[in-house]
């Protein structure tokens, strides 16, 4: 029986974030499963809509035996720690030297990466983790592993690994599914007892987060586009779009194909791709994506819903900034609609904590949120003013939209708080709002709600815009740049435009 190990390493790098992914953030089990290792690796994310679970999945249909080493991730945010990395990939090769050792060998490996994160150490620490694995296994055994959209793919990368496979999605729906890819790559390269044939491309300029959703064009084309063309010539390819706020020199947009046609399936992408005009977004200042969404509920039988884009704690941000709260306040906003305007989520535990202390329908005057160092100065400041309790919650949530479905996150004391009739969600934790699960966990629900405000860029899309009137992007002050240009780079190469 073929034994494959199967390890994860989870993290989204924003370099010019303010809070660093220390050893806690990949065991708190806020937003991220826990860090977890050895069998209950396999009864823990079976279920979970991530890669791993695919694997595992496609491993019985396979015939394959798994040896569960350890899956690791944390919320995004600014570069991880020296010594979480350097704890996950000791594990990681502690257990491949464990199992080589064993009686029963090793066959093959597979890596559950992110593929755009940083380390204090190690700019490109996914390449780095494949280099150690790949000297650990010797050049003969089959290394794959599977990669966000997002992921910044580096040379490193694809050299060392013998395939890798990225989402097609954007919100990412489709994580499980890239998993199941992941092994059929794995038994294709088992099956031909070499690697494929592999061909890719790099792009010169930067793609915008928010120009990147698959529910838009011309991502959704271009996604539409690479499967036919698989199809068509029996290749297996990806289109990283990157994450543009990883300083360093290879962040950016990357297209590859494995098999006999790779390079023929490549330069078609790369070609219809690489065409810059088309990856523009369209933002709006926070006061005017309130008053908009103001008049837009008038007549709307479904909720406006504004993107907090520049404050995504799934890109960086800490979920704790307020100028689209100061900007409804101040709009008027729970004054046209008194208790149907909602904001969330708040990371704030001082506010969490003090309003447990006070208690359902109390109230208290507190200043919520937080200003936090961006890469345009300071962001807003906290609202202070008079807020009344309107619901408590212990934070532990079940999501039940299309994302990452199944995964329970714990977020600590949680309340929902209301201001001038703004509701908002305050939690203890960080998470994307990216399930309107989140919400009803503090009594906030969204079909109830004329503007909801969601901290996140696009992955709100998949459980909100279904349920929308119309979506609006914020650029209000955080620290995940909505334009790649606003960023003060000093490793990305002078020949990469910072904006298509």
């Amino acid at each position: 029986m073929t034994r494959v190990l199967i390890a994860g390493y989870q993290h989204e790098t924003n370099t010019f974030a303010p809070s660093l992914a220390d050893w806690a953030a990949f065991t708190r089990g806020d937003s991220f499963p826990a860090f977890v290792r050895g069998p209950a690796m396999v009864d823990q994310l079976r279920d979970v809509n991530i890669p791993v679970a695919g694997v595992i999945d496609a491993a019985r249909t396979h015939g394959w035996q798994l040896v569960p080493s350890c899956w690791a991730g944390a919320i995004p945010s600014s570069y991880v720690t020296r010594d979480a990395f350097e704890r996950i990939a000791e594990a990681v090769l502690h257990d491949i030297r464990a199992a080589q050792a064993s009686s029963a060998g090793l066959d093959a490996v597979y890596l559950d990466l992110h593929g755009a994160a940083v380390a204090e150490h190690a700019d490109d620490s996914e390449g780095e983790l494949l280099a150690r694995v790949r000297e650990a296994i010797g050049p003969q055994l089959p290394l794959v592993a599977s990669l966000d959209l997002h992921a910044n793919v580096t040379a490193r990368m694809l050299h060392e690994a013998d395939a890798l496979v990225s989402y097609r999605t954007y919100p990412h729906v489709d994580m499980a599914d890239t998993g199941v890819l992941a092994a059929e790559l794995l038994a294709r390269r088992l099956k031909l007892g070499h690697k494929e044939a592999q061909h890719a491309r790099r792009f010169p300029f930067l793609i915008p987060i928010n120009a990147q959703s698959t529910w838009q064009e011309p991502a959704k084309s271009l996604y539409e586009e690479l499967a036919a063309l698989d199809r068509q010539h029996g290749t297996v390819s990806s289109f990283c779009m990157g994450f543009p706020a990883s300083d360093f020199a290879e962040c950016g947009p990357v297209i590859w194909s494995h098999g006999e046609r790779a390079a023929r399936v490549a330069d078609a992408l790369y070609a219809r791709a690489s065409e810059p005009t088309q990856w523009h977004e369209e933002l709006l200042a926070p006061r005017d994506a309130a008053a908009q969404a103001i008049t837009l509920a008038r007549n709307a039988d479904q909720p406006v819903v504004i993107a907090d884009t520049q404050d995504n704690p799934g890109a960086g941000g800490d979920s704790n900034t307020t100028g689209m709260l100061h900007a409804l306040v101040a709009q008027g906003a729970g004054r046209h609609y008194p208790g149907q305007v909602a904001l969330g989520m708040m990371f704030d535990p001082a506010a969490a904590k003090a309003a447990h202390e006070a208690g359902e329908g109390a109230e208290f005057r507190i200043a919520l949120g937080t200003s936090v160092p961006t890469f345009a100065g300071m962001s807003d400041a906290p609202l202070a003013g008079r807020y009344k309790v309107v619901r408590l919650s212990d934070g532990v949530c079940t999501l039940k939209g299309p994302m990452m479905t199944g995964l329970t996150v714990r977020l600590g004391p949680s309340a929902c708080l209301e201001i001038d009739g703004v509701r908002v969600a305050v939690v203890s934790g960080k998470k994307q709002l990216l399930d309107r699960a989140l919400l009803r966990m503090v009594g906030i629900h969204h079909e109830q709600m004329r503007i909801v405000v969601v901290k996140s860029s696009n992955h709100f899309r998949a459980d909100f815009q279904p349920h929308a009137s119309h979506v609006l992007v914020a650029k209000a002050p955080g620290p995940m740049a909505a334009d790649p240009a606003d960023l003060p780079w000093r490793k990305l190469p002078s020949t990469m435009r910072r904006h298509p």
